[in-house]
């Protein structure tokens, strides 16, 4: 496995809910996350983001699509159960963070923030537990995709010093 792939597996295990087999799954399943140049590409190629009806001036949103990469939407979406919980640096979670950089790190900390109190504004506003993790998904993906993005930039600039070296 090239060197870059393992940057990101190592880098997308700084989330909560991705261990190794995750990242690894998400990484074979997407390939470079650079090649989506906003997360909500990213979020369409996964096939988690509603449907759409629309008719002149008026538009219904409905279920998800689910016209992406169902592997991928299956993996984000088991992991999104995981920010139910409040935020929280396990020790597990801080061994998987060992050797990342603090930009990463910074990332996985404000997804945890960001995704938990959304989940629970979502609760309390009665909605579904399982459409609930759905939105939670779809949002974890934009963060996949920070982390992604941060890591292969990461990778391009190390391989550029040692080139000029």
């Amino acid at each position: 496995m090239p060197a870059e792939m393992r940057a990101v597996i190592a880098g997308l295990q700084a989330l909560r809910g991705i261990r190794k087999v995750s990242a690894a799954t998400i990484v074979a399943e997407v390939g470079p996350l650079t090649r989506f140049s906003r997360p909500k590409q990213l979020m369409g190629y996964s096939g988690m983001v509603s449907s759409e009806d629309s008719t002149g001036s008026s538009v219904r949103r409905g279920a998800i699509t689910k016209t992406g990469n169902a592997h991928l939407r299956r993996i984000v979406g088991e992991a999104a159960w995981a920010y139910q919980h409040r935020p929280a640096m396990s020790p597990l979670l801080k061994k998987r963070q060992e050797g990342l950089s603090e930009e990463i790190k910074e990332i996985a900390w404000k997804a945890q923030h960001r995704l938990c109190s959304r989940y629970r504004r979502l609760l309390a506003k009665g909605k579904i537990r399982q459409k609930v993790a759905t939105a939670i998904g779809r949002e974890l993906l934009g963060f996949i995709w920070a982390i992604g993005t941060q890591v292969e930039k990461e990778q391009r600039s190390t391989k550029d010093r040692s080139h000029a070296a």
